[in-house]
């Protein structure tokens, strides 16, 4: 779909078939454009469109590049989110004197909160206060998105580390507990891993508009993608503090994990010792020998049941003397 918006925040949907652009455009908006969509666009506005495979490469020369006074950037940015998980998808951003050129795969929240923008805020009006507002779009959402990745790492550390964690009576609901704790800290470190890579392919943008438009920003312009580039430092550094506190949590639950294992060690064991005297004793006077001088014996039997019983319990006193349960 081929968007044209003007500096009035009008958005009219283009078809490639008619002639001409309209007049006072400064953002084109490609969601998942055609082969026709990419002629139509770089023959009216003299850019040229890169593909999906071009914006997905990871090499820094691909992502920041300048051709004459065009600039073409690329990031990844957070495409289908939800709660349990959030996929990324490439974004390009082609940015002329006049004109900025977006080419996405995804439909995007930032998108469409900055094309609602534009038709209150009459300051901006070029392609370069579009990409701006994009910007500090992105970042704001980056901002939201960690702030909830904070607070579901609060939630499952109380839950370890507070006896919200059930079950070490039974191992059965202790193991799927942890295994439900573990399952919640790789989402949460693959979400946080994704945001990174975000904030990290905006901040690069940001500083590399800075570096290469530096004469020709204006003033307001160059302050807000500093701004932007300090705002993505700091949310950098929390998203690392996040990382290592869902590291120390993982390796929280990993040492449970032990823990509950070395218990069910320790209940094993105990069964094995305690068991196998009574079965020993049990064995010897259960032969079929000719002789057995205590089958004539009166007291035969409550002996043999009384020599069972503590070759039992002696085992389980000094287990419980040791402080093994």
């Amino acid at each position: 779909m081929l968007t044209l918006i003007s500096d009035g925040g009008a958005a009219t949907p283009i078809k490639v078939a008619e002639a001409g652009a309209p007049d006072r455009v400064i953002w084109v908006d490609m969601l998942n454009p055609s082969s026709d969509e990419v002629n139509w666009t770089e023959q009216n506005f003299g850019v040229r469109v890169p593909s999906r495979d071009e914006l997905s490469e990871i090499e820094l020369s691909s992502r920041l590049a300048v051709e004459g006074k065009t600039i073409y950037l690329s990031s990844p940015v957070i495409g289908k989110a939800t709660i349990e998980q959030a996929d990324l998808t490439p974004a390009g951003f082609v940015i002329t004197s006049q004109v900025l050129v977006t080419i996405r795969f995804e439909t995007l929240p930032t998108f469409d909160i900055v094309a609602e923008r534009l038709k209150h805020d009459e300051f901006m009006n070029s392609g370069m206060a579009v990409f701006v507002a994009l910007m500090e779009a992105v970042v704001d959402r980056g901002a939201d998105v960690l702030e909830h990745l904070a607070a579901e790492v609060e939630q499952v550390s109380r839950a370890i580390f507070r006896g919200n964690v059930r079950g070490f009576a039974s191992s059965r609901t202790s193991d799927f507990t942890l295994r439900h704790a573990l399952s919640r800290l790789g989402t949460l470190a693959d979400r946080s891993s994704k945001a990174r890579d975000v904030l990290l392919g905006v901040g690069r943008m940001a500083s590399f508009t800075l570096d290469m438009c530096r004469g020709q920003l204006p003033e307001g312009f160059h302050d807000q993608l500093h701004a932007v580039s300090k705002d993505i430092s700091s949310l950098s550094d929390y998203e690392s503090h996040l990382s290592d506190k869902v590291q120390f949590l993982l390796d929280a639950v990993l040492g449970f994990i032990t823990i509950e294992q070395n218990d069910i060690f320790k209940v094993l064991t105990i069964a094995s010792v305690v068991g196998v005297p009574p079965t020993l004793m049990a064995g010897i006077w259960g032969m079929n020998f000719k002789f057995m001088p205590e089958l004539n014996w009166t007291f035969g039997y409550p002996l043999a049941l009384t020599v069972i019983v503590a070759s039992g319990v002696i085992p389980l006193i000094w287990f419980w003397r040791r402080g093994w349960f």
